[in-house]
């Protein structure tokens, strides 16, 4: 018994390296599934790999071509099951064969109908053991945008805020620069280079005018701008209008035609929507398949109310600002008993400097 348990405790150790593997492909490999791979032979790691970007190699494929010596005989551990269809690149279960790789532990299956148990049992054709459900529900949370977008067809949708510790994010006359401290502004400035879009409601943009760009990390790509705008207020000099990022203006059917040609002259898009839903399925056709809304009160409470809010970031910091004027992190109807509130699951809660960082799930 406690050989069996010390071996189980080894695989998951080796599943847990290929799961911190995958979470370096956060954000750049969409609409593939972010996910890590390591080679053991004779009890060592040989070998290591990831998906880095969408159209490279994949995670299998990337360890097997990194290790330093022969791969046939060894264990592969990977978090998601391997592919066994021609896509932007052959199938992974193709090359792990052609390797001679003698065992594979899978984290989780994949749920795209593409794949969805094919991998398996192709591997287990050509009597290659396979054991899936090591570190499980690890691979699923690490993928559940993926999983999300097969599932639904929309992104996934986080909303996040900054407020004080009375629950304002904003003074009564609209300040709200710096609730955050530094280390909390790095970490949102890192939240937006791992999506591929952000959204705000025209009210943020009159009163602080941003630029909603990535600011302090190296390397990372500006995701889209969207701005709700139901009747074309935006002022044609506001920051966000600029060209660092792609910029999209979302109004209502009675949005100005007039000032919605002056925004395209300026390079900007004009979406006339209806309903978010129906945002959220055209920016999913778009290949956008993770959104963070940071967009006042108004409009984090139009998500959550109409169920398309996924997970929740709260940045709270050790200040009291006062005032009934004061701005809300999240306003609309609201609910008349505690017992009907949103519950957060799956909470995780961290410390940087003097803020507290709340993240959970919605659904």
């Amino acid at each position: 018994m406690r050989r069996e348990i010390t071996q189980i405790k080894t695989k998951e150790r080796y599943m847990n390296i290929a799961l911190k593997l995958a979470e370096k492909g956060q954000g750049k490999v969409f609409p593939n599934p972010i996910v890590g791979a390591v080679l053991v032979k004779n009890g060592k790691i040989i070998s290591q790999g990831y998906h880095r970007y969408f159209g490279g190699p994949h995670a299998e494929i990337e360890a097997i071509n990194n290790a330093k010596q022969p791969v046939a005989g060894s264990a592969l551990y990977v978090t998601l099951e391997p592919c066994d269809h021609y896509g932007k690149t052959p199938p992974c279960t193709k090359a792990i064969i052609k390797a001679g790789i003698k065992n594979v532990y899978i984290a989780a299956l994949d749920p795209n109908p593409l794949v969805a148990g094919k991998g398996v049992k192709k591997l287990r054709q050509h009597n290659i053991p396979v054991i899936a459900g090591i570190a499980a529900a690890k691979a699923v949370l690490l993928n559940r945008e993926y999983i999300h977008y097969i599932k639904y067809k929309r992104p996934y949708v986080i909303i996040k805020w900054a407020m004080s510790l009375d629950g304002k994010i904003a003074t009564r006359i609209g300040d709200s620069k710096w609730i955050s401290n530094e280390q909390a502004r790095k970490y949102a400035h890192a939240l937006r280079a791992s999506v591929g879009a952000i959204i705000i409601g025209i009210n943020t943009v009159l009163k602080d005018d941003p630029n909603l760009t990535v600011r302090g990390i190296p390397g990372a790509k500006n995701p889209v701008r969207i701005i709700l705008d139901h009747h074309l207020r935006i002022p044609l000099e506001s920051k966000i209008l600029d060209r660092r990022a792609k910029t999209i203006v979302v109004c209502g059917k009675h949005g100005s035609l007039f000032r919605a040609r002056q925004l395209m002259k300026k390079g900007v898009e004009v979406l006339k929507v209806g309903q978010l839903k129906d945002l959220l399925r055209i920016l999913a056709n778009r290949g956008i398949a993770r959104i963070l809304v940071e967009g006042g009160g108004a409009v984090h409470a139009s998500f959550i109310e109409q169920g398309l809010a996924d997970q929740a970031i709260a940045v709270i910091a050790p200040v009291i600002i006062g005032g009934k004027q004061a701005a809300i992190p999240v306003s609309g109807s609201g609910i008349a008993k505690v017992k009907d509130a949103l519950h957060l699951k799956n909470l995780k809660i961290r410390q940087l400097g003097d803020n507290i960082i709340f993240e959970g799930s919605c659904q």
